[in-house]
């Protein structure tokens, strides 16, 4: 389950830097002297120096070209019922008017992005917005080698993607911790920007804990290192030549760079991979509740004309409980205040968010919070978003106990459709107890068209992870009846 924060957001567009291209190096060299650090970190006395985190981030930041093949599609379409007589385009559909479909060839996409060797075997950490969608997966490293890659996961909610290439004893860039970053520290941007490999940008930390209100899961490190599209996916790198950040966004009102990028922090990319790894999947720790930033909500109560004393001016204001979730089963009501998580303390979602990134349902936390300006503390088990505390994995079309087949150009004509999935066999399974047949035509699931077994397959991976783990199918039997069944995807 995502928390939602209700905010007033700004007005400069925020600009996600799609298939951008980056190149992720490795640090396993010498490791720095202490004078090296002194001079990178530029303390007093000491000349700003990023050569060293240059050279050991290079080799590691690759770029990433991406391949979408053409394909025919069928498109919706409002029909014109006085243009019905004589149709070019290739219409077919209700020829009494409405709606009807047309196939349309898409073109191909190709596209360019960044990402980070983690490991010396093919690991590459890049942004979900690079890869996904993918036909092809071209990765170049810097020493010019190219490999095809193939995706290992993807996460929406953190704009974060984990490819591997078949290779060994390729170059890595150590991780660094993101938490101990300071406002204020030198960084270096590495990537692909406008398909100009391995380009390095500097800067410093501008800000830490940002939200952009772009992705469900977000905390931003803000610097003011030049990041442009083609960047989308590469390093951000402390002095110390370790990568600390995935770059991933940039504020503009034109799509150039106009001051500010915005990377993944290595605190929430960490826990991704290593889930991306084992399930397939993230298994995201949920409190289940909504809110905001205490100032805001403050800041919106006050231009209602309405005084808030809420005891604290910082942390996070509770707007919603959700039922079943951990925050209800703990006792959290709306109008609380969290303070502390872990006895670390909390000043906005974003930070929040950040700690339970990095969090496992059934994971016990300890919530400080402030009700009537009163302290209390609880400790928390956290769960997932179907609200428990079991691993969530992708489910596959095995669990659902039937075959698939497309319908002929035959079954289209006679039943007066244009696509759709016949179900060959049922065996046990989510269908059988749903009461799907042999026979039945599936057209659409959980809203989607489905005109392809790959469809189908998206539809029940997603319903799997969600909060509701069930497809909602529509379709028709050979007879022409129409049909409507709700299938619960079991473990």
């Amino acid at each position: 389950m995502k928390m939602n924060s209700n905010v007033i957001r700004t007005s400069l567009c925020v600009i996600a830097i799609a298939l951008s291209a980056g190149s992720f190096y490795t640090v396993t060299a010498h490791q720095p002297s202490t004078s090296e650090v002194a001079n990178a970190a530029g303390v007093p006395g000491g000349q700003v120096d990023l050569t060293y985190a240059a050279e050991k981030a290079l080799p590691a930041v690759v770029h990433i070209k991406f391949v979408q093949n053409s394909k025919v599609t069928t498109v919706d379409v409002q029909s014109d019922p006085f243009g019905d007589f004589f149709d070019p385009f290739g219409f077919f559909g209700n020829p009494n008017g409405g709606n009807r479909q047309r196939q349309v060839q898409t073109p191909k996409r190709e596209g360019a992005g960044s990402g980070v060797i983690i490991s010396s075997d093919g690991y590459i950490v890049t942004n979900n917005h690079v890869v996904e969608g993918a036909d092809e997966l071209t990765v170049t490293l810097n020493d010019n080698r190219e490999f095809s890659a193939r995706i290992i996961g993807l996460d929406k909610n953190t704009d974060l993607a984990l490819i591997k290439v078949n290779g060994k004893d390729l170059p890595t860039l150590p991780i660094g911790d993101s938490e101990k970053l300071k406002v204020g520290e030198w960084v270096i941007a590495v990537g692909n920007p406008f398909n100009l490999n391995s380009t390095v940008t500097a800067g410093i930390v501008s800000a830490k804990a940002r939200s952009l209100y772009a992705n469900g899961v977000e905390s931003f490190i803000q610097t003011d290192a030049a990041i442009n599209a083609g960047n989308s996916g590469g390093a951000l790198v402390n002095t110390q030549g370790e990568l600390v950040g995935i770059n991933a966004m940039l504020y503009s009102q034109t799509g150039s760079y106009s001051g500010y990028g915005f990377a993944i922090p290595t605190t929430i990319m960490n826990k991704v991979v290593n889930d991306l790894k084992e399930y397939g999947t993230v298994q995201r720790a949920v409190l289940a509740i909504q809110g905001q930033d205490v100032h805001n909500y403050i800041d919106a109560q006050k231009a209602k004309g309405n005084e808030v004393d809420l005891g604290t001016n910082d942390g996070v204001y509770i707007a919603k409980v959700e039922e079943g979730g951990a925050g209800e089963e703990a006792g959290l009501q709306e109008g609380d205040v969290i303070t502390n998580i872990d006895n670390r303390k909390v000043t906005k979602m974003a930070e929040l968010q950040e700690f339970l990134a990095s969090k496992r349902p059934g994971d016990k936390v300890k919530v400080t919070y402030l009700r009537k300006k009163a302290k209390h503390e609880k400790t928390v088990t956290l769960k997932n978003a179907q609200g428990n505390t079991s691993v969530v994995k992708n489910a596959d079309l095995d669990v659902l106990g039937a075959t698939f087949k497309e319908v002929t150009d035959t079954q289209k004509k006679d039943l007066n459709i244009n696509y759709g999935l016949e179900v060959m066999k049922v065996s046990d399974g989510a269908f059988k107890e749903a009461g799907i047949a042999k026979g039945f035509i599936i057209q659409r699931a959980n809203e989607q068209a489905v005109k392809s077994v790959e469809d189908l397959e998206k539809v029940v991976k997603d319903a799997s992870t969600s909060k509701e783990p069930v497809v909602y199918i529509q379709g028709l039997y050979p007879t022409g009846k129409k049909k409507y069944f709700a299938v619960t995807l079991s473990e």
